[in-house]
């Protein structure tokens, strides 16, 4: 018996060596405080709850839902982007559930990628839109990203040759594991190229309700006729606590959405009607509710650039997301100092290179422990010597 050649390509996944390592730790008796994977801390809203709790007891919930999802959730759905980003999207046709927005993203390469084809993916970034376009029998081309392209693709640098043979560029702004986020005018320039090359834009929206500082993330389906070249990835995830319920949406034309509709409906067979039920709850949580969520990210975030800071660190405070994306002491690279972290600190903190080859010089931290917490994680690197000027371990 043997595997596809396709899983070869596939690196172990970043977040299941993580936990081997939080495992390991913990039988050793060892007080870990992981700030690896960004997974929430506090529960689900009590509405959504209850909501979920009624709908289970409802036996209409029990069957098959509809493959593209119950028209209640998609109608949420469209309401939730027109009030939201002022876009049109038609309920039946431009809408489709996911079971959570990293099913979506995964089907899409299966979608648009034959063999040997491009996609166009930045580096560093989430594994999936590298590892989705080796399964799909394609050929990711990376485009780099940091601090001296404020963490966006520079479209000018992709050679035309690849970009006339692409069949998808995948973004992600807010972004992770970076923090970065992006304007309008830079959307605009990414619809343009999408245009010149017929490109599919894929945007992972999974944070655009996670911002901070006076920021609000924008929407490719805010620009006239973006619609036709654009499918955008919506999650309730981050925003609503919900990452272990799998409920999330997909946004765009009709003609690329009817192709990730065909891949769904012969893989799978839709989120559970119930969880579809409470995610309409979910949609009309009132928007003092998220940001009382995202004050509380903020703070996490204050009491980690502060301490940070006095430890040496230099850097620009993340307007988005929960996560901060930091540079490395000089005299290590990223491996090295998540392995300094865990023994000396007992800390997680997952190296820059688990989200490509760019990614190295960095760590990433997920603002998903308490407040307490995380200053304990201060203290412990203080104590452990652990600096950005720091000596070579």
């Amino acid at each position: 018996m043997k595997p596809s050649k396709k899983i070869d390509k596939i690196p172990p996944y970043l977040f299941v060596e993580i936990d081997k390592k939080i495992d390991e730790a913990k039988a050793k008796g060892i007080d870990v405080i992981s700030l690896g994977v960004g997974d929430p801390d506090t529960p689900t809203f009590p509405n959504i709850v209850q909501a979920m709790h009624e709908a289970i007891d409802d036996a209409s919930t029990h069957n098959y839902p509809p493959y593209q999802g119950t028209k209640e959730f998609r109608q949420a759905c469209s309401n939730w982007m027109k009030k939201r980003f002022n876009a049109e999207l038609d309920p039946e046709k431009e809408i489709v559930a996911l079971i959570g927005s990293k099913e979506g993203i995964a089907h899409v390469f299966m979608s648009f990628v034959d063999e040997g084809d491009y996609t166009l993916v930045p580096d560093p970034a989430y594994p999936v839109y590298r590892n989705a376009t080796y399964l799909a029998g394609g050929i990711p081309y990376f485009m780099p990203i940091g601090p001296e392209n404020s963490y966006l693709p520079d479209l000018d640098q992709i050679p035309e040759d690849i970009a006339k043979k692409a069949k998808l560029i995948f973004l992600n702004y807010p972004n992770n594991p970076t923090g970065a986020v992006a304007n309008l005018e830079y959307f605009k320039k990414v619809y343009e190229f999408a245009k010149k090359y017929n490109i599919l834009i894929c945007h992972d929206q999974a944070y655009c309700e996670m911002t901070y500082d006076g920021y609000v993330a924008p929407s490719f389906l805010e620009i006239e006729g973006a619609k036709d070249y654009c499918l955008e990835f919506f999650s309730h995830s981050k925003t609503y606590n919900m990452t272990g319920w799998r409920i999330g949406w997909a946004a765009g034309g009709e003609k690329a959405m009817n192709a990730l509709k065909i891949i769904k409906n012969n893989i799978d067979s839709g989120a559970f009607k119930a969880i579809q039920r409470a995610g309409v709850v979910a949609l009309e949580t009132p928007q003092e509710k998220i940001d009382e969520l995202n004050k509380m990210y903020q703070k996490r975030r204050d009491i980690m650039v502060e301490g940070l800071k006095e430890l040496g660190w230099e850097f620009e405070n993340p307007k988005a997301t929960f996560y901060m994306w930091l540079p490395i002491p000089k005299t290590m690279n990223s491996a090295e100092f998540a392995k300094v972290m865990l023994e000396k600190a007992a800390v997680v903190v997952p190296p820059g290179t688990g989200y490509g080859p760019k990614g190295e010089g960095f760590f990433r931290i997920a603002l998903t422990v308490s407040e307490t917490r995380l200053r304990e994680v201060l203290d412990r690197m203080k104590n452990a010597g652990i600096r950005y000027d720091m000596k070579k371990q």
